[in-house]
């Protein structure tokens, strides 16, 4: 378990405590497909998801990143935000964030006392019809709306957990619904196929939403398409109503050109690495368009620069330490580990790459292997701190049936596994060690990082 923010007022043993309550539920690793209990608590808690506007943002990769670079956007336009992001990195505190910065520990505990009475009453209703106390993922989005309430915020970008229809964020109506690319992934629980998981994640537009999506596989287009038709809300599409135009490898990120839908934006800083995030923030800048100004009102080509340059995506291609480099990246399926093999080789340029790997079992990670494996000289696997992670040694027995000239050991912790490839990249001049297959594990390796002081 993560700790709190360190050094927020006198609270942060009671913020531990108050993680560890929320952790002691049903993990978000085991998610229940039902939207009704959490609508019952924010009910008692008189809707606070109703406090401000919403944008919900799903899809199956860039879902983080994307919900960052909105927040960071409209915050510089003046407005007062909130963010709900899953999971966490390093702290917990990271998943609520008010007006930029992580909800410190006094008002998460203040915040967690007002509505533990209620959530309490909840838990004893669904134990009487035989059901489910409320899980983690469903106190803490009614922890996160609370807070957003209380702040209170202009503004609210939502990042759904799951899925989307009985995700526990649902209770919101959007005013924006958002769609970042759709692809395999939860199969378990959202469906075997693209257009079933598609059609669960639609469950996000209401009557009234405004949808905005990143290019999508025809059929997952075809479920958003009929969502929003069957209510009547409006479909903005990239490569039809905006297009990333350009983006420039450039020193620390990437310069794009975006033509939005009121204007075209020259020249923007985006301080982050990868094509696929160039067009995360093209999506982001639609999103932001259509709600400042329903796609009408060109953004201040300033403000919008502003937004950019300070917008952070932690955790996703990120470098954590130079002398030698280790990049962090969370990617944890088949088509986000696609487009970081394509992204390092774009803006990092190195043959001698070692890849220290961690999967969680529910995972495809013969999927994730086949894209990262070509690109690393040697493998270290390891074992994340999940109840759900993959054994180190069977994941690299993966590695060899992937590919069985690439050297691989494993090992048993991240920290272990994260040395001993940081010394082998010491050895020689342009190596570069890459750690990725798992949001935890990009957590862990962060933590690793700085408590070694490699940073």
């Amino acid at each position: 378990m993560s700790e709190p923010v360190v050094g927020s007022s006198g609270f942060a043993a009671e913020a531990a405590d108050t993680i560890a309550e929320l952790y002691a539920r049903t993990g978000e690793g085991r998610p229940r497909p039902r939207l009704d209990p959490t609508r019952r608590l924010v009910e008692l808690l008189g809707d606070p998801q109703a406090a401000c506007p919403i944008i919900h943002v799903t899809g199956t990769n860039g879902k983080s990143s994307t919900s960052r670079f909105i927040e960071s956007i409209l915050r510089a336009h003046g407005l007062r935000t909130g963010l709900f992001t899953s999971p966490h990195l390093k702290s917990f505190n990271e998943r609520i964030t008010i007006d930029g910065e992580p909800i410190s520990n006094d008002k998460l505990v203040e915040n967690w006392r007002d509505i533990k009475p209620y959530v309490e009453m909840i838990d004893g209703q669904l134990q009487d019809e035989g059901e489910v106390r409320l899980t983690f993922f469903e106190t803490l989005t009614a922890l996160a709306f609370a807070s957003f309430a209380e702040a209170p915020v202009d503004v609210a970008v939502v990042e759904v957990g799951m899925g989307g229809e009985w995700d526990s964020t649902n209770v919101a109506d959007a005013s924006v619904a958002v769609f970042t690319p759709i692809d395999i992934d939860h199969s378990a629980t959202l469906g075997g196929t693209i257009a079933e998981i598609a059609a669960t994640k639609a469950g996000i537009i209401k009557r009234g939403s405004r949808v905005v999506s990143a290019t999508q596989v025809p059929v997952a287009l075809a479920e958003i398409e009929r969502a929003a038709a069957r209510l009547e809300a409006p479909v903005t599409l990239e490569d039809r109503d905006f297009v990333l135009s350009s983006d420039v490898v450039a020193v620390g990120g990437q310069q794009i050109t975006v033509q939005g839908r009121s204007a075209a934006y020259d020249g923007l800083f985006l301080p982050v690495f990868g094509d696929h995030q160039g067009r995360n923030a093209a999506l982001a800048i639609a999103v932001c368009e259509t709600f400042l100004g329903d796609g009408g009102v060109p953004l201040d080509p300033e403000v919008l620069a502003q937004g950019l340059a300070e917008a952070r995506s932690p955790g996703r291609l990120e470098i954590a330490a130079t002398q030698p480099t280790i990049l962090v990246d969370a990617a944890h399926n088949p088509h986000g580990a696609q487009s970081l093999a394509d992204a390092l080789q774009r803006y990092f340029d190195s043959d001698n790459v070692g890849l220290v790997i961690g999967v969680l079992d529910d995972k495809d990670a013969r999927g994730i292997l086949d894209h990262l494996v070509p690109v690393a000289e040697r493998v270290f696997t390891t074992h994340v701190e999940s109840e759900r992670a993959r054994d180190a040694e069977a994941l690299a027995a993966e590695v060899q049936r992937a590919a069985s000239d690439t050297p691989v050991v494993a090992y048993d912790s991240v920290d272990e596994a994260l040395s001993i490839a940081r010394d082998w990249a010491s050895e020689e001049p342009g190596r570069i060690v890459l750690v990725a297959g798992s949001v935890i594990l990009a957590g862990e390796a962060l933590l690793v990082v700085d408590d070694r002081g490699w940073a």
